[in-house]
């Protein structure tokens, strides 16, 4: 009865949410509306399209995707921004969703212009990432924008503990901490690995992910296969090192140890997720960003009742060992990686009881509970 109540008073209320990628794999962005949508509100999802943007789904609510002349630089960026502006600016809505930095001068002038309420959604520490750490100019650029804006907002949404701690100690504002973590997972039919195209009779690794890029862990864990035993990669995603990684497992005559899938529909991923007996998430502590990052691809595993295997960053290392669900790498030496492969495939116990353990881990961290904080907060536009 709660809801319906609640559904008739914000039926009506716009709301626009502002991403810059293409919509198809943004999970956080697609549960959040998927949320708001529940509650009531009217949604308009507003992304861009790129030459290889797949299909997009189905969604009970508005979507569009922008074509630009430019799909990277400064150029794009300049056009994105602009084309933004006046998409918000033109059309009706009472609420403004921004997604990330590079989506919130639009969002926030055309809030201030038309007098209507702003929420920013921070995905990372996103002038801590390693494309602006060696880019001072433009990183300077970008640090300048947020330290305009960022006391200004009202509510503040981040992916983390220590990324909320991060943004307190700058601008003396705590963000909410909303992880992204999955929906509770529907029981349905498991397809097994030949289903799938993958050796039923080997260990199975899965490293997936649509941003798989430098500083990430892929590249060392690529050269470790030569040296793990009865064993398979799978690297599903894209990426700045996708190609890299193909030419590598080709240099190294290991094509057959290491498997690539480009991006999949995230029901499709999670149907090879399930089948893996160990998930990587390997990112380096070389930026700030990944030093406090907490990827998505760790619930994703946890989820599918999958172990992980993770570089031991700060949030990575709380549900790890918090739910004993894996363990770390000692460091990214190819052949250290190996090593703690091969130990975690000689004791079957050890892996099963971390696979016993993701179970309990899922139940707990849902969007279904996660989702509570957030919910909290639109209450307010009612």
């Amino acid at each position: 009865m709660y809801y319906l109540k609640f559904n008739f008073w914000v039926l009506g209320q716009k709301v626009i949410v502002s991403v810059i990628n293409d919509l198809v794999t943004d999970q956080r962005v697609k549960k959040v509306c998927g949320t708001l949508h529940e509650m009531g509100f009217d949604i308009w999802l507003v992304g861009r399209r790129m030459k290889n943007s797949p299909p997009m789904d189905s969604r009970p609510y508005a979507c569009r995707r922008m074509k630009l002349v430019f799909e990277k630089g400064p150029a794009f960026y300049t056009c994105f921004q602009v084309r933004l502006f006046f998409f918000l600016l033109f059309h009706k809505v009472n609420l403004l969703v921004s997604n990330d930095l590079d989506t919130l001068l639009p969002n926030f002038l055309v809030s201030q212009m038309k007098r209507i309420p702003l929420v920013y959604d921070s995905h990372e520490y996103f002038t801590g990432v390693p494309e602006l750490q060696n880019s001072p100019v433009k990183q300077k650029i970008w640090k300048r924008l947020e330290r305009w804006i960022f006391p200004r907002l009202k509510h503040v949404f981040t992916v983390n503990g220590s990324i909320a701690g991060l943004y307190e100690k700058e601008y003396g504002i705590r963000p909410v901490v909303v992880r992204n973590v999955p929906l509770k997972r529907k029981t349905q039919k498991k397809k097994d690995r030949s289903d799938l195209g993958l050796p039923a009779h080997k260990h199975l690794l899965i490293l997936q992910g649509a941003g798989i890029n430098i500083q990430r862990g892929a590249e060392e864990m690529t050269e470790a296969m030569q040296f793990i035993e009865n064993a398979v990669l799978l690297i599903v995603g894209g990426g700045d090192v996708f190609d890299i990684l193909k030419e590598k497992a080709k240099q190294l005559d290991i094509q057959d140890r290491v498997l690539f899938l480009p991006r999949q529909p995230y029901e499709k991923l999670m149907q090879y997720t399930a089948v893996a007996d160990l998930g990587l998430t390997l990112d380096k502590d070389t930026n700030i960003n990944y030093r406090y990052s907490l990827p998505n691809k760790i619930f994703d595993y946890l989820h599918a009742g999958v172990p992980v295997l993770a570089s031991k960053l700060v949030e990575i290392g709380k549900i790890i060992d918090t739910y004993q669900v894996g363990t770390f790498i000692p460091d990214h030496q190819p052949r250290h990686i190996a090593q703690k492969v091969n130990e975690i495939f000689s004791q079957p116990e050890k892996l099963l009881q971390w696979k016993k353990n993701t179970h309990k881990a899922a139940r707990e961290l849902n969007w279904e509970n996660e989702s509570k904080k957030l919910k909290k907060i639109y209450e307010e536009y009612v």
